[in-house]
């Protein structure tokens, strides 16, 4: 009984020690050197940064473009910051019909979903034309190309007001379209997209 007591409090002690080293590991842990290292330079990007992420009033995308040209080095960086708007929208959106399609008792959501999406294209592809820049940096590298760093912009409320007008000029889809309805699905996703920044 003795043998079987000893051998219980040393498996327990052991145990116990592995515990406390393992606590005592994951406090190491939490203390690790945050410093840079010393052959790598923190990069300072222009245009970017909290105040240019999306937030539930508007969507937002910054991109960079380098060329030997200044004008085209422009042309890419709003190329690029365009698609990457267009992605965030189309994301979105696609989102926010799916919600509001399953929230509406409508005939053939299918069909209501394919349409929804159709106009809502249009819609993206007219209104990235009318983008706001609210950043643009032009600088020349060493080298002797230049860099344009561009933020844009594209208000939320603008987007929902010209696929309004896009839908209501659509018969099959005015029937069972509901504004206010749309409008509060599309809030709550642009109010997860901010969230999830």
């Amino acid at each position: 009984m003795k043998r079987i007591f000893k051998i219980s409090t040393a498996v327990f002690l052991m145990f116990g020690a592995i515990y406390i080293t393992g606590c005592k590991g994951k406090k190491e842990a939490a203390k690790v050197d945050t410093k840079m290292p010393e052959e790598e330079v923190e990069v300072k990007v222009l245009c970017s940064g909290p105040e240019f992420f999306t937030d539930k009033t508007a969507f937002r995308a910054n991109s960079v473009g380098e060329s030997s040209d200044q004008v085209t080095s422009k042309k890419k960086a709003l190329a690029n910051a365009r698609a990457d708007l267009a992605s965030a929208i189309n994301t979105t959106i696609k989102g926010t019909i799916d919600n509001y399609v399953n929230s509406r008792e409508m005939n053939n959501k299918e069909e209501v979903e394919e349409r929804f999406e159709g106009l809502t294209r249009e819609v993206i592809n007219q209104e990235l034309t009318g983008t706001k820049s609210i950043c643009e940096k032009l600088t020349k590298t060493k080298s002797g190309t230049y860099k344009t760093y561009i933020a844009i912009e594209l208000s939320g409320a603008d987007l929902v007001a010209k696929m309004k007008e896009k839908i209501s000029s659509d018969e099959r889809l005015k029937i069972d379209y509901d504004y206010e309805k749309f409008k509060e699905t599309f809030e709550k996703e642009m109010e997860k997209l901010e969230k999830s920044k």
